[in-house]
């Protein structure tokens, strides 16, 4: 299907774009109040929506390391790249593509959002 291309305008298409989260960088930046039951701030969500996050973005086996280590979505936003790499105990290759494709975007985009 065609709709990858349409998710650049994600204010037209919010429901399209949550359902394309998981897609290339799951970086979809979607303005509703809740995303997937989620707070839309990072910093809102508990250890279980840091979990949901990851489950939905494909990482299944991850994600119940961050329950494990009781990762909230405050301390998502704290960790470093040695955090992910190394404090979670994942293999390296998921641990790469969490930190890169999802840790940092959130990051990135939190202190965007909370500096403007």
């Amino acid at each position: 299907m065609r709709g990858v291309a349409e998710v650049k305008e994600p204010c037209s298409l919010p429901m399209l774009s949550v359902d394309m989260e998981n897609k290339e960088n799951g970086s979809v930046g979607v303005k509703n109040s809740m995303e997937n039951g989620r707070p839309p701030d990072p910093a809102d969500w508990a250890v279980m929506d840091v979990v949901n996050y990851f489950r939905t973005a494909g990482f299944e086996e991850q994600a119940s390391a961050f329950q494990e280590q009781e990762i909230d979505g405050k301390s998502l936003l704290l960790m470093t790249r040695n955090d992910v790499l190394t404090g979670l105990q994942l293999k390296l290759g998921p641990a790469l593509k969490i930190y890169e494709y999802h840790v940092k975007p959130l990051q990135t985009k939190h202190l965007k959002n909370s500096s403007s």
